[in-house]
Formats: C-alpha cells, structure tokens, sequence
C-alpha cells in the first residue's frame, strides 16, 4: 500500500512539473556580467583595500604555493575579497591582481568564469536555489516560489532592506536531499515549502538556522547498501509529500 501511494504521487507530480528549460545563469546575480561597464558603485575608483587582517592572511595563503607562482592564490584571495566586502568590485579585483602580481584581466579571466563571485552587490543572505534535474523533480519550483512569495522579490532581485538576494542556480551537490537551497555558506536540503519559510524567519530573527536536510533516512544506521537507502528515501518522502496533500 505504502508503494502504490508513492507510486501514484510520483505519476500525479510527474503531470504537474511540465515546464520549459530555462538559463539559470541568465537569471541570477552573477551570471548578468561578463562584460564590465563602469557604474557609481562599481568602477576602478570603488574605494577598496584589504584590512591588515587579510592581507596576512593572504601571506600566508600564498606560502601555500611554490616560490614565483603567486598567482596560483588568485581564487582564494578573490574568495577573502568577497567575504571581507560582501562582493567583488572591480577595484577589489584590481587590488588583487596587485597582491599577486599578475595582469587584472588574468583576475578578470577568473572571476568571470566562477559564479561563486558575486560581481554586483548580494543582500546579506544570499539564497541560492538549485532547479536542476534532481531537485526539480523533487518539486524545487515549489520552494523556488516560496521564497519568491515570502520575499516578495523575484530571481535575481535583493530585497529592499539589503537582507536577501534570490538566485536561481545549477546543481550544487546535494541531490541525494533534493530540494534544497544554499544560503551563504550553508546547505539547507529534504526542503518543503514550509521548510524555507521558517527558515526565513529565523534568519530574519537574527538567528542561524540548523543546516543540513530537514528529514533524511539517511542519518540512520541501518545495514542496507546506499543504494537500498536512497531508494527508501525516495519512496517514503513521495508517501509524505502525497499525505500532506
């Protein structure tokens, strides 16, 4: 019986997730940008330097790699870049380049292709939610539209109180726990829609929600291959999803 319910909410959730493929990169905060154009906010004279925290951390970064290859840092001292100024400017690449002696369109080259770096400002949560196969046959369009709905903003947009930026983004991962999001350094997986608005409302609180999946069969202990356990997963969450309905 338990089979038969999952099978037949899995038949009814196959008829319902007819959608067109789509460019996530086209909509989401990061992906806009290949080409630089010189704004108020983003130009070569953003102020920006390195805090003298940071830079002995990138001496130190950089004692990582052989003598004369400085520029093999560049993606960890992007990576402190972003964090210490909650994005990438281009004066923040420029410094870089300037740190590891190495042209800026080489720091260009990489910061462009990566879409860990965010090239326009990012709110203070940046909720990042993975839409490809495996989640969005999990029903990521659902919590996709959660979030839209809790925040009243769309993909690619920041709330006006600076708090939340929403992206749409490709597999980060964690498909085993399909849904699930990605909010700053943090995974949040085995998510419903009410899942991530509570998960809102703690962030909104100034609390930080518990990472990791919501419910998972797989922080049991059973003797089954992974395999075994993936396949009950699968099956008694589409039972669950099909009893709340």
């Amino acid at each position: 019986m338990l089979l038969c319910a999952a099978l037949r909410a899995a038949a009814a959730r196959s008829a319902r997730q007819i959608r067109y493929l789509h460019g996530t990169a086209e909509r989401n905060a990061t992906g806009a940008l290949f080409v630089h154009r010189d704004s108020p906010e983003n130009n070569p004279d953003t102020p920006f330097e390195f805090t003298p925290e940071n830079l002995k951390r990138i001496e130190a970064i950089i004692k990582n790699y052989p003598e004369g290859h400085k520029s093999a840092a560049v993606m960890a001292v992007l990576d402190l870049a972003q964090r210490q100024h909650g994005w990438l400017p281009i004066s923040a690449m420029n410094k870089v380049a300037e740190v590891l002696d190495m042209p800026p369109m080489r720091v260009y080259e990489v910061a462009t292709f990566y879409t860990m770096y965010n090239r326009k400002p990012v709110g203070k949560y940046h909720i990042q939610v993975c839409t490809t196969t495996p989640c969005m046959l999990r029903d990521s369009d659902s919590i996709l539209e959660a979030i839209k709905k809790k925040l009243g903003i769309k993909v690619g947009e920041t709330t006006p109180d600076k708090l939340f930026t929403l992206i749409e983004v490709e597999c980060l991962g964690a498909c085993v726990n399909a849904p699930m999001v990605q909010i700053n350094d943090n995974y949040y997986e085995d998510l419903t829609p009410k899942d991530i608005e509570n998960i809102i409302d703690e962030l909104k609180a100034g609390k930080v929600p518990k990472p990791g999946p919501r419910w998972s069969i797989i922080n049991v202990d059973w003797s089954f291959s992974l395999q075994i356990k993936l396949f009950f997963n699968y099956i008694i969450r589409l039972y669950l999803d099909s009893s709340d309905r």
